[in-house]
């Protein structure tokens, strides 16, 4: 109840349920919008495996009707909707990795599709009655921007309402959620108090700061990690990251004792121990929960000739590259996200700003380049790839 939480809500209420004896429905819902799951996410998910060893349920809602809807929280303007397409095949990606934190025998996965697709336009316009424009205005989000005059979409104050039903229809006894997510879970338990329903507790845990430092992990500011990375990609992210964030990662994504985490926090700040020496612990922690302590040795050991010993990795992939004569003139930026190995042009455009491409060694600071067959490019800081011919 106190390491990786930021708040219950009201806590004393959370407390007795836990000691009542009686098998709790603890809610977490996702809307999948991107096919992914972050360490972000893990957070809250590590909760909830505890108290699923303690003998509770987890129920997972896939928000497949809020996902189209486009959830505001902590945003400054509206989110684009998905199609059902879009939904369904993202859906279908989060489910293979839920069971890497879950136990699959104390999980129920639940779709709002099966108490949304019989909603008519009536009971929409109930649920819409429950609750005040001003109550909506209370969440900080929508306020800043009425209050800046920045628009407000009618469909944004139904999600907090859709996501409050859902305790409803699966009768939670406490929803879990980011800190961000607030104002949300406490509609569900308004909901509930009105329909008759024991109002659930709300159980907060704290945003997990990016890989950039600032921001929190995010898909689509591309500072995350995604827990089904492979082993090296994910060392090497996770090095990356400022050393001002380890001590969140190791309080939120380890199970380092609370007694050595403090004298971590305070050997990084008195300077009594190498930072390199604890993120290199922390990466190998990380990597051993998602993978095995031997894909983190190895990763451990790649990183350490790759990136302290300055040498190339034992296999580069392959770059299948259009030459005549064994070279050709490209835009680089072009290439690199046409080939996938960013997702966008704008991506590399940035990469190649921060002086972040290298062939053979050498920095480039233009787009348009001349590859030749067998020159190694150096993408960001752990990319490698060797310039082959195209078949």
């Amino acid at each position: 109840m106190r390491r990786g939480v930021a708040e219950i809500v009201p806590e004393p209420e959370f407390v007795e349920q836990i000691n009542s004896g009686r098998k709790l429905r603890l809610k977490m819902g996702f809307d999948p919008t991107r096919p992914v799951i972050t360490l972000g996410w893990a957070v809250g998910l590590r909760k909830l495996r505890q108290l699923q060893d303690l003998g509770h349920t987890v129920v997972v809602i896939i928000g497949d009707w809020t996902a189209q809807i486009g959830d505001p929280s902590g945003q400054s303007q509206t989110r684009p909707m998905l199609t059902k397409e879009e939904v369904d095949g993202n859906v279908d990606a989060i489910l293979r990795q839920f069971y890497r934190f879950l136990d699959e025998g104390r999980t129920e996965i639940r779709r709002q599709s099966e108490w949304f697709n019989d909603f008519s336009l009536a009971d929409v316009v109930r649920l819409a009655g429950r609750f005040t424009v001003a109550q909506m205005l209370e969440r900080d989000d929508f306020s800043q921007r009425f209050a800046s005059h920045r628009p407000i979409a009618i469909h944004e104050f139904i999600y907090p309402l859709l996501q409050g039903y859902d305790s409803i229809a699966i009768e939670a006894d406490v929803e879990f959620g980011g800190s961000d997510q607030k104002f949300n879970n406490l509609v569900g338990r308004e909901l509930q108090s009105q329909v008759g329903q024991r109002p659930q507790s709300v159980f907060l845990v704290p945003l997990l700061v990016g890989l950039d430092g600032e921001k929190k992990m995010s898909q689509s500011l591309g500072n995350y990690v995604a827990i089904d990375a492979e082993p090296n990609d994910m060392y090497g992210k996770l090095m990356s990251m400022p050393d001002h964030v380890m001590a969140q990662y190791f309080e939120l994504l380890t199970d380092v004792p609370d007694e050595e985490l403090t004298d971590i926090e305070n050997g990084l700040k008195e300077r009594s121990i190498n930072p390199m020496e604890v993120k290199m612990r922390l990466a190998r922690d990380i990597v051993s929960q998602f993978h095995s302590a031997e894909a983190a040795r190895q990763s451990e050991e790649e990183f350490v000739r790759t990136f302290r010993r300055r040498e190339l990795p034992e296999e580069v992939p392959p770059l299948a590259v259009k030459l005549e004569d064994g070279a050709s003139r490209v835009d680089i930026t072009g290439l690199l996200a046409e080939m996938g190995v960013v997702g966008s042009r704008s991506a590399a455009k940035r990469l190649l700003n921060q002086r972040a491409i290298e062939i053979d060694g050498k920095t480039i600071e233009e787009p348009q380049v001349e590859l030749h067959a067998g020159e190694i490019l150096r993408v960001g800081k752990h990319r490698f790839l060797r310039v082959v011919a195209a078949q």
